[in-house]
């Protein structure tokens, strides 16, 4: 009867340990999903991490280049400020060259010069002549030398024109590029914050299934625990039956080996021939216990 208790007990335990298991691929099944899940979202997160950072650094450069192209058309707008009083400075030199120029045109004196030094050079004069007709021509370059310092003049400004001109162009082309590069550096600014913002949520989500994947493998632990404390269970029980079984058989052995002596002594009371198999158990009854001798 106890033998088949145990049997009883064990049947019983391999029946939970059934429902345990199934409970337990279950939580298994259930635990496995979050960890894709989740290792999938922490993919996702390192991905759009990557991005950031590229769509930082191209914005950063970009601030980087319009930063200098600000500086670009800054220095040459100042350069342009000093160009034009440079010029307003030639243009009231000029002003002031023209109050003392002669009443005579420009053309009449150099007529006036061509006519006295062909006249020097092809004409016999005597000293006196000569000595006036160079005095005259003295005059005239020092009347004609108001108009030179205007063509100076003028000259200097046609530079500092076309200096500002080309400072200008240059302002402008930086100015349109630096427009273009600041737009697209706010555009990438925006791209940026909405995979930043996309990131957020996607970390946030992935730690959610972290903390229902923690729950669930501590939910899980009972389960492993009670499986164990079954598994032990069985084995105690199946070795106490085991061992069970190897009495019940030695016990039986024994009973059979004392009614085999029994008859064999019966038969040799009765002087009828024994067996060698009887001859031996009488022999092995009649042997002194070890521990006797000793």
């Amino acid at each position: 009867m106890a033998t088949q208790r145990k049997t009883d007990e064990i049947a019983a335990i391999d029946q939970q340990l059934t429902k345990l298991k199934e409970q337990l691929a279950k939580a298994d099944l259930e635990v496995k999903g979050h960890i894709e899940k989740r290792d999938k979202l922490n993919e996702q997160f390192r991905k759009l991490r990557n991005e950031i950072n590229e769509l930082k650094a191209e914005r950063d450069s970009l601030n980087k280049k319009v930063k200098a192209l600000k500086q670009q058309r800054d220095n040459a707008r100042d350069r342009n400020g000093k160009i034009i009083e440079e010029i307003k400075v030639y243009s009231q030199k000029i002003n002031e060259l023209k109050k003392k120029t002669p009443k005579k045109s420009r053309a009449q004196l150099e007529k006036e010069l061509q006519a006295i030094e062909w006249k020097i050079q092809t004409t016999t004069l005597d000293l006196q002549e000569e000595k006036s007709l160079v005095e005259e021509v003295k005059r005239l370059e020092t009347q004609l030398s108001a108009y030179r310092k205007i063509d100076l003049q003028n000259k200097k400004i046609a530079e500092l024109r076309k200096e500002l001109k080309t400072l200008e162009t240059n302002a402008d082309a930086a100015h349109h590029e630096l427009v273009d590069a600041a737009q697209k550096s706010q555009e990438l600014h925006a791209k940026m914050l909405a995979k930043i913002d996309q990131a957020k949520n996607i970390k946030a989500e992935a730690d959610n299934i972290h903390a229902m994947y923690v729950q669930a493998r501590e939910q899980a632990k009972p389960l492993r625990e009670e499986v164990k404390r079954l598994i032990a269970q069985k084995r105690m029980l199946q070795e106490a039956r085991r061992k069970e079984d190897e009495d019940k058989r030695k016990m039986a052995e024994q009973a059979l080996k004392e009614n085999l002596e029994s008859q064999a002594r019966n038969k040799l009371q009765r002087g009828e021939k024994l067996s060698w198999h009887e001859f031996q158990l009488l022999a092995e009854e009649d042997e002194p216990d070890s521990e006797t001798q000793d």
